[in-house]
């Protein structure tokens, strides 16, 4: 056996013993999850939205929330960023991300176990933030979009965000205000809507809120993020120039 034949099984063993793999990824040309119940994930779904991030990230930061296996903070490291903190809660997760930047040569890339709940530990914001997938699995999801934006987003940046979605499609058109006893409005197709998953979804537990197009934008308007592309049904690119909620009130302990 050559000494290319045994270095690709011995990266084949690491691979399958750090299975199963949420993200399928090309390391060295083996795949970590070729049978993906959801097909080639996620490289099939950033197809169609890759275009909103510039393809020269050169001299910018990225902040990847909820890195998983690594895919996207690999994708921010090829196209040139400066430094890349990938974080996420799950060590599993990790350990599968430090395996990938290992093999693919991602020097750029920094992980670290750490929530979004976390975040004003850091100490430091980016020019660019990715949550992307994390934000059904919250059961304080607006607390989470808070934090990026007084901890994560640096002034003048941007988040790529996505979500599940649930429900409506369209968006409809809310009075800034209505009366208490006109209920009509939450009748309204379109209407901004959270779900509430009390037991599991799809097998998973960990899925608590999933929003409609309509709830989804404007959780992200009213926590300081103003959407400029809509690239894809469940992506959203977004600009941290708008105030948040807490716009001319008193910053709550936590977001402090």
């Amino acid at each position: 056996m050559t000494v290319d034949a045994l270095a690709r099984n011995a990266l084949a063993r690491r691979i399958a013993e750090l299975g199963p793999w949420f993200h399928n990824l090309r390391l060295n040309g083996i795949e970590t999850a070729p049978d993906h119940f959801l097909g080639d994930y996620p490289a099939f779904k950033w197809a169609g939205f890759r275009d909103a991030v510039p393809e020269d990230l050169t001299g910018r930061s990225v902040l990847d929330i909820g890195c998983n296996a690594g895919f996207y903070a690999l994708e921010m490291a090829r196209r040139g960023a400066a430094r890349v903190l990938a974080l996420d809660a799950d060590p599993h997760y990790l350990a599968q991300a430090r395996l990938a930047a290992e093999v693919t040569g991602a020097a750029a890339i920094e992980f670290r176990q750490m929530s979004v709940y976390d975040l004003a530990d850091l100490g430091e914001r980016f020019d660019l933030v990715l949550f992307m997938g994390v934000f059904y699995h919250l059961r304080h999801p607006l607390l989470a979009l808070d934090l990026i934006r007084h901890h994560g987003v640096a002034a003048g940046g941007q988040m790529l965000f996505q979500t599940m979605l649930r429900g409506a499609g369209n968006v409809a058109e809310v009075a800034p205000d209505r009366p208490f006893d006109d209920r009509e409005q939450f009748r309204q197709q379109g209407f901004p809507l959270m779900y509430f998953i009390e037991h599991a979804y799809a097998g998973d537990p960990s899925n608590w809120f999933v929003p409609n197009r309509a709830g989804a934008e404007a959780m992200l308007r009213a926590s300081g993020f103003c959407p400029v592309q809509h690239p894809e049904p469940e992506v959203w690119l977004c600009d941290a120039s708008a105030p948040g909620w807490d716009a001319g009130h008193q910053l709550p302990r936590a977001l402090r």
